[in-house]
């Protein structure tokens, strides 16, 4: 069975744990390198983007990180996860881990007060619309060309549609929080995203 890993140093990673171990899927938490050894799958959960690189940085896992999606180890991340795997986030003092071609403005859609909710289409989960949960999301502010678009939602301010959930290969993001919904679908697309992938991979 693939064993999917949850970056455990900071944010909602309970839980996602919580989602996938409902799917039946084998978890562990991550919080040291040898943590990272034999997984299918890592998700980098939501919280406080500076904080959670920091505590990367203490924990001494970007390299480790690093090595393990360079290794084709297929990776989620949700909201502040999105912008450590992003090519390049706005005002983020710490590097990201640049896998996702993707260009991130940090808490752009606002405070903790400014969080909101929206039916999303994804045609990637088919039907019903999956119900949204955006707490100081990011927003996507640019996608490279094999970036595939899975979601979007209009944007007030400027009047366009954002991307609010994509994918490049094995590695996809999301800028809301699928783990604070009942709703699996996002957590079983990125299961049978690692289990397609095929195989574990260990960091060097």
């Amino acid at each position: 069975m693939t064993t999917i890993g949850v970056l455990a140093l900071q944010g909602d990673f309970s839980e996602h744990r919580a989602m996938l171990t409902r799917l039946g899927a084998d978890t562990r938490e991550v919080r040291t390198a040898d943590d990272l050894r034999a997984l299918g799958g890592l998700i980098i959960p939501g919280g406080e983007s500076t904080t959670l690189c920091r505590l990367m940085e203490d924990f001494h896992l970007y390299e480790p990180l690093r090595a393990l999606l360079g290794a084709g180890v297929p990776a989620w991340g949700t909201c502040a996860g999105m912008i450590v795997l992003a090519r390049h986030a706005s005002g983020l003092e710490f590097p990201t881990l640049q896998v996702l071609d993707i260009d991130v403005d940090r808490n752009a859609y606002g405070r903790q007060v400014d969080s909101f909710e929206a039916d999303l289409d994804v045609p990637a989960l088919g039907p019903p619309p999956f119900h949204g949960v955006f707490i100081r999301a990011p927003v996507v502010a640019s996608v490279g060309p094999a970036v595939e678009v899975l979601a979007s939602v209009r944007d007030e301010r400027g009047g366009r549609e954002t991307p609010v959930a994509v994918r490049q290969g094995v590695f996809m993001a999301t800028s809301f929080h699928p783990e604070l919904t009942d709703d699996t679908r996002f957590h079983e697309y990125f299961l049978r995203l690692a289990q397609s992938a095929g195989g574990t991979s260990s960091p060097k």
